[in-house]
């Protein structure tokens, strides 16, 4: 809608454009950024302004928003909570709300059904595992944009670990949506509350009506806190995961992420609300098949009903609420959340790998064949930090599988069964991003980190191992100031039988034997930059900023210099413009996706730059729309992977876009290139094979370790060794299959 008389121009130098809404405590205006990325814009009434106590509401409200700013919400752009009259803006996100859509074509079925569901508890585990809880989890706070659900409006949430502000004789809430505790005894909220209130969501996407929706809203939080909720019309594979959320005592009910589990095992078309519940797909393999059925208790095959209430007599249970109270030893036992950073970190597979080969090294079986005495096999690797949520990756060489990350400088494990041969671990706690430098025909290189009661010991060093014994060969202190120069976390490169590192002082490359260690040449970077060390092909590069650019973080222009592998002899600067990452060689050129960013937060890649070190060349080609996710790169074709789990593949010489798809797999990393498949993989272990060609779906398979899946940035998990597939999930989870026989997905 248009502005209106008496509506401001503009709201900390954002002009405005129009209104988006306006409700009982502020406005909503639709404004743009200098660059003309549209942002919305909540401007606090004036009557508030001067309510201390509401002061303090919108300033949990803004810190609320910036803790949870992800690929499920809406990321705070600005804000000027101490403002005479308060305002933030955040990110637009064009869609409707769900209450809009509900209103103008009725309930939501089958596959759509699903990936609202699994999108919104997505949401809820990003926003509870930054320690905020919501509150207010409600149709006209979730957005459905192209990419997925978006929630929205943090305006009485808290963090977990805040004393809760209610304002003083309000109850802040929206009742059909509540939980009992929030009616009941609101300080006491916590996250299990917006499960609740996502329960309730779903039963209303689902139906067009709340589970306790009554004439007045007196009447509805009566019900919600004591009656049985109204499931009839609710799909019978998605009632029973529903009736979990809606318990009356929040320890009954699955957090976000024991949700999660068991929203992505329903079938992809939730059907209808017959309740066959053989038919209801993989969640009841995994929750009746070990606790609920028994060879004289056959499915039921009619709708589960509510008993009569406590005082009936009544011994008849619904499988719902048998199923509410007795999920949780089993869950407790299979999710163990994986706290991983998202970290940006090194790319590879075909694009700028641990090694000059692409980061695969020498494949142990040919494309067609699998190691000799191969089976799918499975194996945990354990760091020198128990408590820390390592993640490995590997790489294949000979007849070896090597493995680092985290708390392990390296282990090598053989692909044909998983068995280790050995393990080396780190004792520090792991700089995020940081896994394996990369190996040789006879060498091993990774990090290790200091603990942190040794503080004479270098913070972090590169370490070379022998492959065959796991003996220490030598060790480096290692720079780390990669991350802020090519956005990648590297610091060392392996190319042929040398690896180069950063010296601690970050002030030049080292250049040594990888088996050795003895020093081939030292080269001091250019005077007031720091650098990173950059494979391409056979050739070295290096990628420099000022010093002053990347002390604040925030690095505006880079430079491209060729490194000669024999003497360390650079060659001339070659500026490239804007902040970019390098992502492998095409043509003999550096490919660089280049950056867009809102002021000191990356908003995704706009654009690709191709660096000709032969000819000093460099040349632009802009995208057709800014991409945010995991870029990747490989065959000589660009990828970016939303945390939503969309896929777009870019030509790196014309920007063009070749193909997008939607699959499977939320906050995947990849592409690794397979034959005729390309590979994306999450922290949980879940693997998707795409078509390179159109980026046809070819097989999904199931989650084998619990990790965050909406993690940005991750290098690629999957090592591609002949036909066998292995893949690095959370927890230092390593697991192996036949591509021809991928694990069923249920």
């Amino acid at each position: 809608m248009s502005l209106r008389g008496g509506d401001p121009a503009e709201i900390g130098g954002y002009p405005l454009e129009a209104r988006l809404g306006s409700g009982g405590m502020g406005t909503v205006f639709l404004a743009r950024t200098n660059s003309g990325r549209p942002v919305a814009i909540k401007l606090i009434h004036q009557q508030f302004a001067g309510d201390d106590e509401f002061r303090i509401r919108f300033r949990q409200e803004v810190e609320a928003a910036r803790r949870v700013s992800g690929a499920f919400t809406a990321a705070v752009v600005d804000a000027a909570p101490d403002a005479d009259q308060p305002w933030m803006a955040t990110t637009y996100i064009e869609g409707h709300t769900l209450a809009q859509r509900i209103a103008s074509q009725g309930p939501v079925y089958g596959a759509e059904l699903r990936r609202l569901a699994i999108g919104l508890a997505e949401a809820l585990r990003d926003i509870h595992r930054v320690g905020v809880v919501h509150r207010d989890l409600k149709p006209s706070n979730v957005v459905l944009s192209s990419e997925g659900p978006r929630v929205i409006d943090f305006g009485i949430s808290r963090a977990v670990d805040q004393q809760t502000m209610t304002m003083t004789g309000r109850v802040i809430g929206t009742p059909p949506f509540m939980s009992p505790e929030q009616l009941q005894a609101p300080r006491g909220v916590g996250p299990r509350s917006d499960v609740f209130s996502l329960g309730t969501l779903l039963v209303y996407a689902a139906t067009g009506r709340g589970p306790f929706d009554a004439e007045s809203p007196y009447i509805t939080a009566y019900q919600v806190v004591h009656e049985e909720p109204s499931l009839d019309a609710v799909p019978a594979a998605l009632r029973t995961v529903v009736e979990s959320c809606l318990d009356k005592e929040p320890d009954g009910r699955p957090s976000a992420d024991e949700l999660l589990v068991l929203l992505r095992d329903l079938p992809a078309d939730l059907g209808g609300t017959e309740t066959n519940l053989a038919g209801a797909g993989h969640t009841r393999d995994i929750l009746t098949q070990h606790h609920l059925a028994t060879p004289a208790t056959p499915a039921p095959t009619a709708p589960a009903t509510a008993s009569a209430g406590p005082d009936s007599g009544s011994t008849g249970t619904s499988v719902g609420r048998r199923l509410r109270r007795r999920w949780r030893p089993v869950l407790a036992a299979a999710v163990a959340v994986a706290a991983i950073g998202g970290g940006v970190a090194a790319l590879k597979a075909g694009g700028l790998g641990e090694n000059s080969d692409g980061g695969q090294g020498k494949n142990v079986a040919a494309p067609g064949a699998l190691p000799d005495g191969f089976g799918p096999w499975r194996t945990t690797v354990k760091g020198g930090q128990a408590d820390i949520p390592d993640e490995l990756r590997c790489v294949a060489r000979d007849g070896a599988l090597f493995c680092g990350g985290g708390g392990v400088v390296a282990t090598r494990i053989r692909a044909s069964d998983g068995s280790r041969v050995w393990t080396v671990k780190s004792p520090g706690v792991p700089v995020q991003g940081m896994h394996l430098v990369g190996a040789t025909d006879d060498t091993v290189l990774g990090y290790r980190f200091a603990a942190q009661d040794a503080p004479q010991d270098p913070r972090d060093e590169v370490v070379a191992i022998d492959a065959d014994t796991g003996r220490e060969l030598w060790s480096v202190p290692s720079g780390a100031q990669s991350t802020a120069v090519t956005g990648r976390t590297r610091d060392a490169v392996v190319i042929g039988s040398t690896v180069v590192t950063v010296d601690a002082s970050n002030s030049r490359f080292e250049a040594r034997d990888a088996h050795s260690g003895e020093v081939a040449w030292r080269a001091s970077f250019p005077a007031g930059t720091q650098c990173a060390p950059v494979p391409a092909g056979p050739r070295l590069l290096a990628m420099c900023a000022t010093a002053a650019e990347v002390d604040g973080t925030a690095v505006r222009h880079s430079t491209v210099h060729t490194v000669d592998r024999t003497s360390g002899t650079w060659g001339r600067a070659i500026a490239v413009k804007g902040p970019a990452v390098p992502m492998g060689v095409a043509d003999g050129s550096l490919v660089l996706l280049q950056e867009h960013m809102e002021g000191t937060a990356l908003a995704g890649y706009d654009g690709v730059a191709r660096v000709d070190p032969a000819t000093r060349k460099v040349t632009y080609s802009r995208l057709a729309q800014t991409c945010a996710g995991t870029p990747g790169m490989v065959n000589g074709t660009v990828y970016v992977s939303a945390q939503t789990g969309l896929v777009t593949a870019f030509d790196p010489a014309t920007g063009r876009k070749k193909w997008s798809r939607q699959m499977g797999v939320e906050g995947a990393s990849g592409p690794v290139a397979g034959a005729d498949a390309l590979y994306f993989s999450s922290a949980t272990g879940r693997v998707v094979a795409l078509s390179p060609r159109n980026g046809r779906p070819l097989w999904t398979t199931d989650p084998q370790a619990d990790g965050l899946t909406g993690e940005q940035g991750a290098s690629p998990r999957v090592t591609v060794v002949g036909r066998a597939v292995i893949v690095a999930a959370a927890r230092n989870t390593v697991f192996a299959f036949d591509a021809r026989k991928p694990p069923k997905s249920g």
